[in-house]
């Protein structure tokens, strides 16, 4: 009996090593594929005028005048935001999914990202958010304002879809449903928003809803960062206690963590990060969806892990579909956000196809 529990011990140790191992494997790969991204995206493909040293120096400012606007003002903006931007959606989807015990959550299924386009359309349209330039491209004259208005609609699209879920105790059915029906009540109202508006301002509201990483200047990115930082090492600190929310709420009560608290803060920063992510750079589908669900899968349900690990690979989906947009039709840039979705949506069926073989979505 002793040797059996000893030897039981041992095996448990040694699962638990190893699965150190393989999270810290991960953790080093997804950094060193981000970075190596991040350097493609800045430098690869476009003129073919620009020699590879031009580029690299106009990073620093101290290659050639089209080195130094193309590298390192457009491009070097447009990988920042793709960090940024891919890293607080998906620690946004996991923070949701593990706060309400749901792998179907994410800003997207929930309406957020709904509801914060809304309110941001409704900034644009009638705050004077944003202006059509004739140059073909959309200038936020108003960021704060787009800000602030995304994050209240996010903030009543999650309140709302939990007072509804409350009824039910937190069903992951009813959650699902509940944000489904938000998220098409809020696409309503934005489409009622747009109808009646002449065509300049129509325009503008359209093309702010595609995404795009060029948007967002230095300085919105540094308020990205900001919001993004933040809401990180705060949901890294509640880790511990999003954990034990898995495994129920009551196990949780039972263990001192103050539940509906816990859940409020989560889905407030997931909201926050949406809010103000869709503000700057337009609508990003499906990253805050599949990318936990996929790590999920290698690291487990231990937040402390899952949470950077998702961000990072958020970061590098978001690189990558960034380059493919500037590389897949010569001369044209591309909606980042419609490259998300085509290459998120295959992922994700085929995530429900093989979790339905093992009887539940992990």
């Amino acid at each position: 009996m002793e040797n059996n529990i000893k030897d039981r011990g041992h095996d448990l140790l040694v699962e638990r090593r190893n699965r150190l191992k393989v999270r810290i494997i991960l953790t080093v790969s997804l950094v060193v594929l981000a970075v190596f991204l991040m350097f493609v995206s800045i430098l690869a493909g476009g003129s073919s005028t620009l020699t590879f040293s031009d580029k690299f120096m106009g990073l620093f400012g101290q290659g050639s005048n089209s080195a130094n606007i193309i590298i390192g003002n457009i491009r070097l903006r447009r990988a920042a935001a793709a960090i940024i931007v891919g890293f607080g959606l998906a620690i946004s989807g996991a923070s949701m999914q593990s706060s309400l015990k749901n792998p179907m959550a994410s800003p997207s299924t929930l309406g957020v990202s709904e509801a914060a386009t809304f309110g941001a359309t409704l900034a644009i349209l009638f705050l004077n958010g944003g202006i059509f330039n004739q140059g073909g491209s959309l200038s936020i004259s108003n960021p704060y304002a787009v800000t602030i208005m995304a994050f209240l609609s996010a903030l009543l699209a999650i309140f709302l879809v939990l007072a509804l879920s409350k009824i039910r105790q937190f069903s992951p059915v009813v959650v699902a449903l509940s944000g489904v029906a938000m998220g098409m009540f809020f696409q309503a109202c934005t489409t009622l928003l747009q109808y009646f508006v002449n065509d300049v301002t129509l325009t503008s509201a359209v093309y702010w809803t595609f995404g795009d990483l060029t948007r967002a200047t230095f300085s919105e990115i540094w308020i990205m960062l900001g919001v993004v930082g933040f809401s990180f090492v705060v949901l890294f600190f509640l880790s511990p206690r999003l954990n034990a929310i898995e495994e129920g709420d009551e196990s949780a009560r039972a263990l001192g963590v103050n539940v509906p608290l816990v859940r409020l803060i989560a889905l407030m920063l997931a909201s926050l990060i949406t809010a103000v992510c869709i503000s700057f750079v337009g609508i990003i589908g499906f990253l805050g969806l599949v990318i936990p669900q996929v790590f999920r899968r290698f690291v487990g349900v231990d937040n402390r892990w899952l949470f950077p690990i998702s961000g990072l690979g958020g970061t590098s989906v978001l690189l990558l579909c960034d380059f493919l947009s500037r590389t897949i039709m010569e001369g044209t840039n591309l909606p980042v956000g419609a490259l998300t979705s085509i290459i998120g949506a295959p992922v994700f069926i085929y995530i429900l196809l093989t979790s339905e073989r093992r009887g539940h979505v992990s």
